[in-house]
């Protein structure tokens, strides 16, 4: 018997870690991990609670131009926030599109450069 106790991290493909690290850290404020080993490729990754995100500096076998407009309806990753409302001006101020959930919950989505879907829902 075995039990997956807890989520670890998610992947995400970026082909520009610059412009990446614009988003991740510049937007959504995120600081970079130093336990990310050296590696063949390009990439950075985020503390986030006990779980991080990793994103990895490669070519993207996915299709980006065509995803939904609503990231709830594509694959995403899912962040609590606290000050919800300050990251919403955040956004706004940054000139990102996002939308509401559909749920009615107190949340939204984006997208970050590369087209990788996040759900952002409030905490407090």
């Amino acid at each position: 018997m075995f039990e997956i106790e807890r989520f670890l991290h998610a992947s995400l493909l970026v082909a520009d870690l610059a412009r990446a690290r614009d988003f991740y850290q510049g937007v959504l404020g995120l600081k970079p991990s130093p336990a990310r080993p050296e590696m063949s490729f390009a990439g950075i990754w985020y503390d986030i609670g006990a779980a991080q995100i990793h994103l990895i500096c490669l070519p993207n076998p996915d299709p980006v131009g065509e995803r939904p407009a609503h990231g709830g309806r594509d694959r995403h990753t899912a962040l609590g926030v606290r000050g919800w409302e300050a990251l919403r001006a955040r956004l706004d101020a940054a000139g990102l599109p996002y939308t509401l959930s559909q749920s009615g919950r107190k949340a939204l989505f984006v997208r970050d450069p590369d087209g990788n879907a996040l759900e952002l829902v409030a905490l407090d």
